[in-house]
């Protein structure tokens, strides 16, 4: 079975950046398989395609990575576990339906199957994004928490910030990315239907964390005549390559701000 995450460490100068990617993960493991309705046996609609791939510049930057394998169908590492943990696709932990409130079951899984996919998948991701930010924390004081994802639909901007409106960060972290972005030309929103999951509200609310939920939107990096058709899109295309160009320099910036930002704070 597959490991539940992927854990990237620095490769250059550690910076006290965490970033968490908990929505790029397409496996499927046979059990969920098994019980899935036939249209979504080989493809599961509005996930954060290929952002493993694009972000794999950051360990390069100094910046520890670590990346859900599991599609957000097995589990949604973005939402709380609360009752009921089987159900609506944008509040339950096990989403019932897709985003688009489509069935996604034959067999409702029992819950004994449910209880099995939070111990093995849910727990470990959550207990290793806080031994990240602890270690980080004891290292330099603080931490910057980044929580990133992509979408469709709902805006037009190229990227929006979420900071639950002002509560999961500082101003000056929140500015720092917007900047960061827009001098490469990305229209940036804050807080727009986007202002932060469970992973920015739950952890921004540790001392000594500041979260900020970074959602980019599906064209600013894939090519969007393959978005409507019923298949992963492809990243080996002109606008990931121009995008990851751009995102390199984009979380340089972005590295070098906060380092300096706690070096001249100490």
């Amino acid at each position: 079975m597959t490991e539940p995450f992927r854990l990237w460490l620095p490769k250059a100068e550690l910076c006290p950046i965490v970033a968490n990617i908990p929505h790029s993960g397409l496996a499927v493991p046979d059990e969920v398989a098994q019980i899935l309705n036939p249209d979504y046996k080989n493809f599961l609609p509005n996930q954060d395609w290929h952002l493993d791939k694009l972000y794999d510049l950051l360990p390069n930057l100094g910046i520890t990575v670590l990346q859900a394998t599991f599609s957000r169908y097995v589990v949604d590492l973005n939402r709380p576990l609360q009752e009921p943990l089987f159900g609506n696709f944008w509040r339950a932990a096990i989403p019932e339906k897709t985003a688009f409130d489509a069935p996604l079951y034959q067999i409702s899984p029992s819950p004994e199957q449910i209880e099995w996919r939070i111990n093995h998948f849910y727990h470990p991701y959550h207990q290793q994004i806080e031994i990240l930010l602890n270690q980080t924390i004891d290292r330099f004081g603080r931490v910057y928490l980044l929580d990133l994802h992509s979408f469709m639909g709902l805006i037009v901007e190229d990227v929006c910030l979420g900071n639950v409106n002002g509560r999961s960060c500082s101003e000056f972290l929140i500015s720092t990315v917007e900047s960061a972005f827009a001098s490469k030309g990305y229209q940036v929103v804050r807080n727009k239907v986007f202002n932060g999951g469970y992973i920015t509200r739950h952890y921004g609310q540790m001392p000594q964390v500041e979260a900020l939920q970074i959602e980019i939107r599906y064209p600013t990096y894939l090519n969007s005549t393959q978005l409507e058709q019923k298949y992963v899109p492809d990243w080996n295309v002109a606008e990931f390559d121009r995008a990851k160009l751009n995102f390199e320099a984009i979380f340089s910036a972005i590295a070098a701000s906060c380092a300096g930002n706690l070096s001249a704070s100490q």
